[in-house]
C-alpha cells in the first residue's frame, strides 16, 4: 500500500500504512483524519453502507486534491485512501494523512481535503437501514437517486 499516495481500495485500510506515506524528516506534524461508518444518522439506524466509485476518475481527483494541498500549504504532503464495497458500523471508510513542518498547516490541509473529497470525488454510498435502503447521492448529500443507483456515465461527461 505504501507505493501510492492516492488510492481507492476494497480491503480494510491500515491507518499506520497511510501515515508512513507522509512521514518525513522535515515534517514536525502529521494530522490524520479517519472517517468511519456511524450507526445513527438523522434518527435512523444504519446497518451497513455500500460505497461505489468511478475509480479512475476518483483517483485522479484525489491526486488533484493532493496537488491543491501542496500549492496552498507549501512543504506539505498528503496521502488519501478511500475504501469501497460493503462496510459495517465502525469500519474505516477514508483515511487522510497530511504532514507539514508545522501543525497548523497539517490541520488546515486535512480539513480542506475531506471537504474537497465530498465536493468532487465520484464516490457514492448506499445506506442500508433497519427498514430499507437508499442511495444517499453525492457525498454532500445534495443529489439523490430515488429511482436507483448513480450512473457512472454521468461522471464521464
Amino acid at each position: 500500500m505504501v507505493d501510492s499516495l492516492y488510492e481507492i481500495v476494497e480491503e480494510p485500510i491500515e491507518v499506520n500504512e497511510i501515515i508512513k506515506k507522509v512521514e518525513r524528516r522535515e515534517a514536525g506534524a502529521i494530522n490524520t483524519f479517519i472517517g468511519t461508518v456511524r450507526e445513527w444518522t438523522n434518527g435512523k439506524r444504519t446497518m451497513y453502507l455500500k460505497y461505489q466509485a468511478y475509480q479512475p476518475m476518483a483517483v485522479k481527483m484525489l491526486q488533484k486534491i493532493g496537488a491543491e494541498i501542496e500549492k496552498k500549504w507549501p512543504n506539505s504532503k498528503a496521502a488519501i485512501t478511500h475504501r469501497i464495497g460493503e462496510l459495517d458500523i465502525s469500519d474505516i471508510a477514508v483515511v487522510i494523512c497530511v504532514s507539514s513542518p508545522h501543525r497548523k498547516a497539517a490541520y488546515e490541509a486535512n480539513e480542506y481535503a475531506i471537504e474537497r473529497i465530498k465536493q468532487m470525488v465520484p464516490i457514492w454510498k448506499k445506506e442500508h437501514w433497519e427498514d430499507g435502503e437508499t442511495w444517499v447521492g453525492d457525498q454532500l448529500e445534495k443529489v439523490a437517486y430515488p429511482e436507483g443507483s448513480p450512473d457512472v456515465k454521468d461522471v464521464k461527461k
